[in-house]
């Protein structure tokens, strides 16, 4: 595999920011919130990554997953939470000083994976979601790179398939953790076996089709404005 030279470019999925940073700033003043920010993202733009330019997107209102998820509430799991004290105005500070864009009805992760599409950026994140987009990766946490081809994409998005995601409360398959997905995808060569194999632990597990769709509308992230998931043909075929 080739790897393509690394792009001058990031786009940040900035949702973390104002949690990691808010929560480090918790009974301090807010202008020290904001300066720590300006220092962490300073120092991630224009010096870890030596970028020439950026696109931040944050999480706005609304999110048509809302209405995917039959079986459980989505995100179900966060209710009650409690956001940083700063958090409203660490988001407003990246709005106002690196022109972060708010989107609504989608998640900074599809506004993200939408516009990856040009293949021109470093994706910046701490999402797993993210690794199913092809491209080269940074964690700023962990200070990792790596890059992600085609089927390692689809081979992540079809993990997810089997395990689900707690963290977002879609169920996948009960009792199917990492290990047990990898040895479900093993001989899996292509996106046709990809999408057969997990299928078929669906089936196996007692799932009809609806659900099958449901967890990978939940999972899949946008790459066109508006795009609805849809199964690979073999498996509408066999329903």
């Amino acid at each position: 595999m080739t790897v393509p030279p690394v792009p001058r470019k990031a786009l940040v999925d900035a949702d973390f920011l104002a949690y990691r940073v808010g929560f480090a700033s918790q009974g301090e003043p807010e202008a020290l919130s904001r300066a720590r920010l300006t220092e962490w993202l300073n120092d991630l733009l224009f010096t870890k990554l030596d970028v020439d330019d950026y696109k931040l997107y944050l999480t706005g209102r609304g999110n048509f997953r809302d209405e995917v998820a039959v079986t459980q509430k989505y995100k179900g799991n966060r209710d009650g939470f409690v956001r940083p004290e700063h958090y409203a105005a660490l988001r407003q500070h990246m709005i106002d000083k690196y022109d972060a864009v708010v989107v609504d009805g989608i998640e900074a992760d599809d506004a993200v994976a939408t516009e990856s599409m040009s293949n021109e950026w470093v994706l910046v994140h701490v999402d797993k979601d993210l690794d199913q987009l092809v491209g080269h990766h940074y964690n700023p946490v962990k200070n990792e790179w790596y890059y992600v081809d085609e089927f390692t994409g689809l081979y992540n998005f079809y993990t997810q398939m089997l395990t689900g995601d707690r963290t977002d409360h879609i169920p996948g398959l009960k009792g199917i953790g990492p290990k047990k997905a990898e040895k479900i995808l093993k001989d899996c060569k292509d996106h046709q076996s990809l999408a057969d194999a997990v299928f078929k632990a669906y089936c196996d597990a007692g799932h009809n089709i609806d659900y099958y769709v449901e967890q990978g509308r939940l999972l899949w992230l946008q790459r066109t404005v508006g795009q609805t998931w849809e199964p690979h043909p073999a498996i509408t075929s066999q329903s």
